[in-house]
């Protein structure tokens, strides 16, 4: 590493606390020592300091003339600070945020990328990877699935599941943490996954099922879920694999299956309208995507994201998970922009149906498959439990979907409105007849 890469550290303190000020967010930092010949250029991202300064020596050592600057924003707050004026002084966004990208793409806040392309392709099943207007592109992607604890499944004589459906088995009573789409970026994909592979009732139906057997629940905190796996606690959770992946790199006992019904969740990669140095942008774009480059960085054993060159997985040992592969057996139908502007409405009505009084509903649910398997007919109950709030109708209604398409990835909650009110009426409403039910039946 340069003399100049040792600065790198200071100079991203002194980047995390000008963000505090505004109007010195983009501002150039003082040159030090030999940087002062080198151009800048400033990424907004929420990489971590372990995953950047990677990039950071490699591409320095490549592109000598250039200096990377972060300016750290989770997805919540870059929006805003994207859209001040001249953005930030900000040269590029990279960042897990689709609709992020998307919303700024709309208010044209990205010039072309203009980069090559060849080897690089647009979709990956159903899911597009690179905007169709050529803005942004995905650099790579981490697929939805199960974190494991194999000790535990062991103890337990449970299999390891093939798909979410085999998640809602009584077996997998409290065994079960699951991630709260309101309040965990990667989650509101993750709810829509299911929706869009089993249609909008038994979607819901499944989800339903799954939270009853869920004993603890995911707030903010990337590590929540692996903790509680490795533990012991819990023996499967809801996850992105590489949440799994760290933690295993660090040695937990765990490990992660993918479902026959799975996502991805792409970073994507955009240089600004008003960047001050496109030059520098672009060449930090086509480092990225350079198969001896980013791609190969990203597979490293403490990241172990999912590149996007397909020709990457040919040098990869045979045990790491090519999602081209499994694309073509049908595992990435998911198609993320088609129920994009739902996902802040389906977080929230997630959120009164199955988080709000969730003691009460993995109660009910435990009592609905202990008199189904005594014999008793819970048909009426278990639809009162597993009926969604609104129809699929209802929620693709643009008119519904404005007061909710503001609640990006990781954002605190608002407060509920009026229409979340009355989907916490009703589903109070529906569980308490639900329990009528099972009380009648001796339940």
């Amino acid at each position: 590493m340069s003399d100049q890469t040792n600065f790198s550290p200071l100079r991203r303190r002194l980047l995390l606390a000008l963000g505090a000020t505004p109007g010195l967010l983009g501002a150039p930092l003082p040159a030090i020592g030999k940087t002062r010949e080198r151009q800048p250029v400033v990424v907004v991202t929420s990489y971590n300091d372990e995953v950047f300064s990677r990039f950071e020596a490699a591409f320095e050592k490549a592109h000598p003339q250039y200096r990377l600057q972060l300016v750290w924003r989770m997805p919540h707050d870059a929006l805003p600070y994207l859209r001040q004026p001249q953005q930030g002084g900000a040269d590029m966004y990279w960042s897990a945020s689709p609709r992020t990208f998307a919303a700024l793409a709309a208010e044209g806040a990205w010039q072309p990328l203009g980069i090559e392309r060849s080897g690089l392709p647009e979709n990956i099943g159903k899911a597009r990877l690179a905007d169709a207007d050529g803005l942004y592109t995905a650099t790579e992607m981490a697929g939805y699935g199960f974190i494991l604890n194999p000790g535990a499944l062991a103890k337990l004589g449970l299999a390891v599941p093939q798909d979410w459906t085999d998640l809602t088995a009584p077996a997998w009573a409290g065994q079960l943490v699951m991630p709260i789409p309101s309040r965990v970026g990667f989650a509101p994909v993750m709810v829509d996954i299911l929706l869009q592979a089993y249609g909008w009732e038994k979607g819901w139906a499944v989800w339903s099922a799954i939270a009853g057997n869920a004993g603890s629940l995911m707030d903010r905190g990337s590590t929540f879920v692996t903790d509680e796996v490795a533990s012991g606690r819990r023996a499967l959770g809801l996850s992105i694999d590489f949440f799994a992946v760290a933690a295993i790199a660090n040695g937990a006992p765990l490990r992660f299956a993918y479902p026959a019904h799975s996502g991805i969740n792409p970073a994507h990669l955009a240089i600004t309208k008003s960047a001050s140095n496109p030059a520098g942008a672009r060449a930090f774009a086509q480092f990225v995507l350079a198969a001896n480059g980013g791609q190969k960085i990203i597979t490293h054993r403490e990241i172990h994201k999912l590149p996007v060159r397909p020709a990457v997985y040919r040098d990869l040992p045979a045990d790491y998970f090519n999602p081209f592969a499994a694309a073509e057996k049908g595992v990435f139908d998911y198609d993320g922009d088609l129920t994009r502007q739902r996902l802040g409405l389906l977080s929230a009505l997630f959120e009164q149906m199955l988080i709000r009084q969730h003691d009460e509903l993995t109660a009910l649910w435990q009592r609905l498959h202990h008199a189904e398997a005594a014999g008793k007919n819970v048909g009426a109950a278990r639809k009162l439990l597993e009926s969604p709030l609104i129809s699929a109708a209802e929620a693709d209604d643009p008119a519904l979907q404005r007061p909710f398409r503001n609640q990006l990835e990781g954002a605190e909650p608002g407060a509920a409105g009026a229409i979340e009110q009355r989907w916490r009426e009703r589903s109070q409403a529906n569980r308490a007849a639900a329990e009528r039910l099972l009380q009648q039946m001796g339940a």
